[in-house]
């Protein structure tokens, strides 16, 4: 069975990881950033070494295409190369270098496929210096409005908008490149898990069904300021007293819901967060994600039985933000399950709890992603690593699945 290149794709892995290194084994390469410019022209030269015609659309988004032998529609692949500050080198570009090394091998092998292969490269999925996340394949898919993005001003540079550096990026091209389902007929992004599951169990290849639907509350605790050494404890209103004995119930209570679900306290901001003065106002989030979304709807009951007041002081909470679980077409979940097991690979289903740009593309053609073990779980932080052969694994699952896409 002809198969990917480890070689090639080791040789993909580390060129790349060049770009924005950190020197402590990561990354920070935010978007439309120099480091993420010269990923863009190394990615932007190899496809045309392998007879890739490139092209941009209005977003920057970035398209490598190899023709096939017949007027069709075009298969695309591909991920982000932009990161977080001291990312790792695997988050988003090795959907990219996977990708391209599928058609490589496709190129060299002389494969036959009657679909055009199209690389692709979306601009700024992680939101890391410019907001917000999947900022462009938003855009691209009818969730965000394009003028409110350009106009979103760089973490990194006081009043510099995405708008600017998109325009001295050189990357700006037409609308008319844009993907869209005339033009194209399936799309597959190849990620690592960015969790612990599949090493743990392991397990070589996970096979994405969808992406976890979620909701993120913020709640609010108002109590009383007071002196730490004069107020006696019968008598306070300590608003972090009361947001404990809150997050205690809600792990209590989320706890005896689906093990699937995962949830999590990550932002708690207590005022005046002096140590002599008893907290009169504390805040926390909520984030629960779950594939059902009749467990969301249980978490958010849940929420809702939260009292009015606790501990003396006055509760209040509302949702910042949700999304509702996307699923991935099954006739290419199927394929790529079939592919890992035409190669041996152990695999198994799952969905994925981070957001992609597969799960706004899924609403404009036929989308499904492949997932591939993270050491240690670790990602978004310089730790975050696959080795190549399990890289090499997740890249063949995805040259088969691209082929049977290709047969349709």
């Amino acid at each position: 069975m002809i198969a990917c290149s480890f070689e090639r794709l080791d040789d993909k892995i580390k060129t790349f990881s060049k770009f924005g290194d950190t020197g402590k084994g990561g990354i920070t390469r935010f978007s439309l950033s120099p480091e993420a410019l010269m990923a863009r022209a190394e990615y932007k030269k190899r496809m045309e070494a392998i007879g890739a015609t490139v092209v941009t659309d209005d977003m920057g988004n970035m398209y490598a295409t190899i023709p096939g032998s017949e007027n069709l529609p075009a298969i695309v692949a591909g991920s982000h190369l932009d990161s977080v500050r001291q990312g790792g080198n695997f988050d988003g570009v090795l959907g990219v270098l996977t990708a391209m090394e599928v058609a490589e091998t496709i190129v060299k092998e002389k494969i036959p496929h009657r679909h055009p292969l199209t690389v692709m490269v979306w601009t700024n999925e992680e939101g890391a210096r410019f907001e917000p996340a999947m900022m462009s394949s938003g855009v691209i898919c009818n969730k965000f409005d394009k003028a409110a993005m350009l106009a979103s001003v760089a973490k990194d540079k006081p009043g510099y908008t995405f708008g600017q550096a998109l325009e001295e990026s050189g990357y700006i091209g037409s609308e008319k490149n844009r993907l869209t389902p005339d033009k194209y007929v399936a799309l597959m992004e190849l990620h690592i898990e960015q969790g612990p599951v599949l090493e743990a169990e392991g397990i070589q290849i996970g096979v994405v069904e969808g992406v976890c639907g979620m909701v993120n509350y913020e709640f609010t605790f108002v109590g009383q300021a007071g002196h730490a050494g004069t107020t006696p404890m019968k008598y306070r209103k300590d608003a972090l007293y009361a947001a404990v004995k809150t997050i205690q119930y809600l792990h209590d209570e989320l706890n005896e819901l689906d093990s699937k679900l995962v949830y999590t306290t990550g932002k708690i901001s207590a005022h005046p967060n002096i140590h002599t003065i008893i907290p009169d106002e504390v805040k926390f989030t909520l984030d629960a994600r779950h594939q059902d979304p009749e467990v969301i709807k249980q978490v958010v009951e849940i929420i809702h039985k939260i009292p009015a007041e606790v501990e003396k002081c006055k509760v209040s909470f509302t949702e910042a933000w949700s999304r509702k679980t996307v699923n991935f077409t099954p006739e290419i979940v199927n394929y790529v399950e079939k592919s890992a097991n035409d190669f041996g690979y152990s695999s198994m289903r799952l969905y994925s709890g981070p957001g992609h740009d597969a799960q706004f593309a899924i609403d404009v053609l036929p989308a499904a992603m492949i997932f591939v073990p993270s050491v240690g779980g670790h990602s978004h932080c310089e730790l975050e690593f696959t080795p190549t052969e399990d890289c090499l694994n997740g890249a063949n699952v995805l040259l088969k699945t691209v082929l049977y896409i290709d047969q349709q």
